[in-house]
């Protein structure tokens, strides 16, 4: 129970009085239900069941006397009159306490919503390199939604104590022996429940693996849905699909079957229970009349309670391994957190922080990084390098060499465990690292664009883009014709991932946005990789324009793409194996980079 212990913390924490407030209202409630069974005692003495005098119970006889100076034709309503009253004023109250705890519960789990959401976001890209992102999904949506089940069911479990107890006090003035012997079963009864309990941790786990298997593979695929369909994979993922579900069903039935199982046992002696109590009550206690009538009326409605409890409790133990995954997830975001953001509420005008802009040149310093601490091989290694601002710098080499990660490393996204990064001889650390990357505009390979329209993703880096500086991006990626071309121009909705467009057309819409940032280093990863040959020559004389103007890193499959890099840097498992200008590196025939150029059947043009 540590992990709901610890989120009750923090509801106190964020709730504050509130939360005691709520609290005091539940012993109103529970207290005003005592009240209105004592109320029936006068009804009863009305009615003639027993004598209200000869009853030794609290505030009573007073009543009864107050009662008996009303005439008589009006002392029945009266009694009624009393009894509903404080009945309704309950039920008022009740629902006025539920409203403010529902309301208080759901503003505790926006404020959960929130931090895991800017926890994420402040976490390195290491952190996400070494995850699913369906995990994130899973417990953004899945298990957030059980804790919040677990946080309803805890607070419940604290109303229905209290109310148990105020009853149990009242049991307690009327008859201590008999509700000592009603608590002691109920003690033992709770006991032999703990099987239950351990029954429902189990089921609450297998549902954790189960809910993230699904969430992962559904996600998984849907994002290869074209995969599925051209290659007739729809079978074999159903089949996959059925067996889990089967799996899931398999578990919740288990799990209803469990409690159904307890409260059958529950229910059943609390029968015996009242029973064996109204015997004993009459036959050695001898309690009187009034006394037992309450005391039945009392644990009538006490015992629901009691399984209740129970049943609470194999809900909550359900809900704990959800718990232990968002602790789980906000521990390991606390280590990767390489950056503090401010929620919207809590957010100035200020404007952003100035780039930090490349002046002089980006330099790798004898650089070492390998993923895991465990891993035997580094990614990277030994690596020195000079990037002159203002220049073109090319990155070549097999899949795997380690260009991807040499990218990372030179924006700023990931550490190296060994050397360093140096912008303008000035180490790339905390201090300036967000700054720099506000400088760095970076085209992926698989370009990615939103679900929203052309405008929305191009203004996603410079909210305040005018019209003109869109189209002037637009035609820097060779991407304007063919937006005018559009029906709804810069409006059109480009669907998920940006899969109404083609892949060439994605790619040139990211660079465009790239462009708009008004970068100091541009990094193309592959970036033009889906274009054709027109398009590629329009990018290509695009750059050439920009060369001495910005800085430009870009990694490269199509050799011929790159004649006008002012260095080439040739990677081999993690290694520059070679360094130097296109050319240069050509005519070196044994070299990596020659061999290279002659897989692509190319080599210096003129």
């Amino acid at each position: 129970m540590k992990p709901i212990l610890l989120y009750m913390k923090k509801l106190h924490q964020f709730a504050g009085k509130k939360l005691y407030l709520n609290m005091l209202g539940i012993m109103i409630v529970s207290s005003l239900e005592g009240v209105g069974l004592l109320v029936l005692i006068p009804l009863l003495g009305i009615i003639g069941l027993f004598d209200v005098q000869s009853a030794s119970l609290p505030v009573v006889p007073q009543v009864s006397d107050w009662l008996g100076e009303l005439p008589q034709e009006l002392l029945l309503a009266a009694v009624l009159a009393i009894f509903i009253g404080i009945n309704v004023g309950q039920g008022l109250l009740q629902r006025q306490q539920t409203n403010q705890g529902f309301a208080l519960l759901q503003s505790f789990v926006t404020k959960l919503r929130m931090d895991i959401y800017q926890a994420l976001l402040q976490s390195n890209w290491a952190f996400f390199l070494g995850k699913r992102k369906s995990d994130f999904n899973h417990i953004l949506s899945s298990e957030l939604s059980r804790v919040n089940q677990g946080m309803q069911l805890s607070l419940r479990l604290v109303t229905t104590g209290i109310f148990t107890l105020v009853q149990i006090g009242l049991a307690f003035y009327l008859s201590y022996q008999l509700t000592l012997l009603i608590l002691v079963c109920g003690g033992l009864l709770s006991l032999f429940s703990r099987k239950y309990t351990r029954g429902a941790r189990s089921l609450g786990t297998r549902l954790t693996e189960l809910s993230q298997s699904y969430v992962a593979g559904i996600t998984d695929h849907f994002n290869g849905i074209k995969e599925i369909k051209s290659n007739r994979l729809e079978e074999s993922h159903l089949s996959w699909f059925s067996k889990l579900t089967q799996q899931m069903e398999h578990n919740n039935v288990q799990f209803v079957k469990l409690q159904s199982n307890s409260q059958l046992i529950f229910k059943s002696i609390s029968a015996l229970m009242i029973a064996g109590c109204v015997f004993l009550s009459v036959q050695v206690l001898q309690v009187g009349v009034a006394q037992l009538t309450l005391i039945v009326l009392i644990f009538t409605r006490l015992w629901p309670k009691l399984t209740l409890i129970q049943t609470s409790m194999e809900q909550i133990v359900l809900t704990l391994p959800a718990f232990k995954s968002l602790n789980d997830l906000m521990k390991e975001c606390g280590v990767a957190e390489e950056m503090q953001l401010n929620k919207p509420a809590e957010r100035t005008e200020q404007a952003e922080p100035a780039q930090l802009k490349l002046v002089h040149e980006l330099v790798c310093q004898d650089v070492y990084y390998r993923y895991r601490e465990q891993d035997e091989t580094y990614a990277l290694k030994h690596i020195n390098l000079r990037i002159p601002a203002n220049s073109m710098t090319a990155i070549v080499g097999k899949s795997g060499a380690g260009k991807s990660t040499l990218i990372d490393t030179l924006i700023g996204l990931i550490v190296p465990q060994h050397g360093a990064v140096l912008l303008d001889g000035a180490p790339l650390d905390d201090s300036n690292r967000f700054a720099y990357r506000s400088a760095v505009s970076y085209v992926s390979q698989d370009p990615f664009l939103f679900n929203a329209s052309i405008r929305e993703n191009l203004k996603l880096v410079l909210p305040g883009a005018t019209e003109e500086q869109l189209w002037e991006a637009l035609a820097f990626s060779a991407s304007d014709a063919f937006v005018r071309a559009l029906p709804q121009g810069l409006d059109t909705i480009v669907g998920d991932r940006g899969v109404r467009l083609s892949g060439g057309e994605r790619q040139r819409i990211v660079l465009a946005r790239a462009m708009l940032r008004q970068p100091s280093i541009l990094v193309l990863d592959e970036a033009t990789s889906s274009l054709d040959s027109e398009n590629e020559l329009k990018i290509q004389q695009a750059l050439e324009q920009l060369k001495g103007k910005l800085t430009i890193i870009v990694i490269a499959h199509r050799l011929s793409t790159i004649r006008g890099a002012d260095q080439v840097i040739v990677l081999e498992e993690g290694r520059i194996i070679q360094q130097g200008g296109y050319n240069q590196l050509y005519r070196e025939s044994k070299g990596t980079f020659s061999k290279l150029l002659e897989y692509q059947a190319g080599g210096p043009m003129g």
